[in-house]
């Protein structure tokens, strides 16, 4: 394989020493044409050097967000670059997708394994999302919970007979809309008291027992179904008005 000419951004010498030394001793079609320890550094380099791959730290002078801006102009602006994420914000996912939605080419968490040949030599043969063993496991997990979710969801919305505009309903309570609100949505053939006819309607179905003798106001009915996972609280989002 032809030699990969690697740009790396990095302001923690002691961190950059050794991504220099894991790529000399690790990956032997590395080619290291410059260091970058910040933004104003790196673009005056890219207008000197014609890299094939970016190795880019997120964290550059205490902002996360400097990182990612680098990533996503230069992706703009030299498409045929290879960016991949070399990060030490291990815990920081909302990091993860701004960097994903800057168009990064993988994310190498400074974790576990760290990077290797193989990363390197995915991402230069055009492979997409190339990750490592740590955020590997935490996207795995998020999965295995996402599904879950929709299983209980499912689940939930047979077994307390739940039709569409329920679930339409109980949704836009959980955003805080007002009843009178929910009428003016597209498709929501209710007037106030039909919906709540059917607010009473769905106590009895969520709260077969009673609530211990303790009137349910629509706050603890949307709670008590996004506890049953009728709703999905991390997908709240309104229907078009």
């Amino acid at each position: 394989m032809d030699k990969i000419k690697i740009i790396i951004v990095e302001d923690v010498p002691l961190e950059l020493k050794g991504t220099e030394g894991i790529l000399r001793n690790d990956v032997p079609e590395a080619e290291i044409i410059g260091t970058a320890c910040n933004e104003t550094e790196y673009w005056r380099l890219l207008k000197q050097q014609q890299p094939d791959l970016v190795l880019l730290d997120l964290g550059l002078g205490g902002s996360t967000t400097v990182g990612v801006e680098i990533c996503r102009q230069t992706k703009e602006t030299r498409p045929e670059i290879k960016v991949l994420i070399f990060t030490g914000e291990i815990l920081n996912e909302k990091l993860w997708v701004d960097a994903l939605d800057a168009g990064c080419d993988g994310i190498i968490l400074k974790s576990g394994e760290l990077l290797t040949r193989d990363d390197v030599i995915s991402v230069m043969s055009g492979r997409k999302l190339v990750f490592n063993q740590p955020i590997l496991e935490t996207i795995i997990k998020r999965f295995k919970q996402t599904v879950n979710n929709q299983i209980l969801r499912q689940e939930a919305i047979v077994d307390y007979e739940i039709d569409e505009y329920d679930e339409r309903f109980l949704r836009h309570l959980a955003l805080g809309y007002t009843k009178e609100q929910i009428t003016g949505l597209r498709g929501m053939p209710f007037g106030v008291k039909s919906l709540e006819k059917r607010q009473n309607e769905l106590v009895k179905k969520l709260f077969p027992k009673g609530n211990g003798g303790i009137g349910v106001n629509a706050t603890r009915l949307v709670t008590k179904a996004i506890e049953l996972h009728i709703i999905d609280i991390d997908n709240l989002v309104p229907d078009e008005e």
